[in-house]
């Protein structure tokens, strides 16, 4: 498939772009939706967000550059070049929680609310992004038999961007059903999204043939057992004392 999808003006506009717009969208009315819910006004949201989503993006290319720098350091210029992909995600969630902490203790607000509200948004845009790297024949896995594999340069391979896409919805399901339905104190709905999305990504990304390498780890096998040790351990501790854990 093309990852251009149309010209405006002489400029490209490729799939990889729209998909992540589209996943923006669709989840900023998804988290307006869940401020009504919950009481919040949307004005603060929409203060929140004008924030998160641009520099969520210069945190995920970043991330990206890092480990990734043994190309950039004779490349400077193509650091700045994201039309062809080299986001990583989890650099935009890392930078999504420091931008929230900094933005709720400015405004005053708790920052429960805040990361509950948008991690259903967040991992529903994960789920629409990952169709990006479909396209753009990237984040694939290895050789495979299986009768769901996808042809990548003649040579059928696990496809992981559809692995991650599936689950990623599911969560985003269960966040919905339990958010509505189960949760008992103030950020439990962003902890589960924190640990359901990395232990699927620990696994899938040992499938993968293009991971960020740090040494003859793959980072984002490393950053997956902290993302989902950690919020575990935070919920349960919450759950025991039925306290909250002020950020």
């Amino acid at each position: 498939m093309d990852p251009v999808a149309f010209q405006l003006f002489g400029l490209e506009i490729r799939w990889y772009g729209i998909l992540i717009a589209t996943g923006v969208l669709i989840g900023t009315i998804l988290a307006l939706r869940e401020t009504k819910r919950v009481g919040l006004d949307e004005e603060i949201l929409m203060d929140f967000l004008i924030w998160e989503i641009p520099l969520c993006l210069v945190g995920a290319r970043l991330y990206y550059v890092i480990f990734s720098w043994d190309f950039y350091k004779d490349n400077p210029i193509e650091a700045l070049n994201i039309r062809n992909g080299g986001l990583a995600i989890h650099g935009a969630i890392i930078t999504a929680i420091i931008v929230a902490i900094v933005f709720t203790k400015i405004r005053k607000i708790e920052f429960w609310t805040i990361a509950d509200i948008c991690a259903p948004s967040l991992i529903l845009a994960q789920s629409i992004g990952r169709w990006g790297n479909f396209i753009n024949q990237e984040a694939h896995g290895g050789p495979t038999n299986l009768p769901w594999g996808i042809m990548v340069n003649g040579i059928k391979v696990h496809p992981t961007f559809l692995y991650e896409s599936i689950w990623n919805f599911l969560v985003f399901l269960f966040l919905l059903w339990y958010g509505n339905n189960k949760q008992k104190i103030k950020g439990e709905v962003f902890l589960l999204y924190l640990s359901l999305y990395s232990f699927i990504r620990f696994f899938i990304e040992g499938l993968r043939t293009d991971s960020l390498m740090l040494g003859p780890i793959r980072v984002a096998q490393l950053v997956s057992i902290v993302g989902f040790v950690i919020p575990i351990y935070i919920f349960y501790r919450r759950r025991k004392k039925n306290e909250d854990i002020k950020l």
